[in-house]
């Protein structure tokens, strides 16, 4: 699988995270004026349909599922 960073993610992309795939419904990348920019993701679970809050440091690998 492809590995990306979190500044490359767009909504419907589909990744694989702890060995399950989620499908991003949205993302924003957070740039404070104080500390690391971050980006804060919602993520939907292909095989269960849960959602979850998933927040990653920029330019963290995350592997992309085609």
């Amino acid at each position: 699988m492809p590995v990306i960073t979190t500044n490359d993610l767009k909504n419907g992309m589909t990744l694989e995270l702890e060995n399950e795939l989620y499908q991003i419904v949205e993302f924003q990348h957070v740039k404070p004026g104080k500390g690391h920019a971050f980006v804060r993701t919602t993520l939907r679970g292909l095989q269960n349909g849960v959602v979850v809050d998933r927040t990653f440091r920029a330019g963290e690998k995350v592997e992309r599922a085609i």
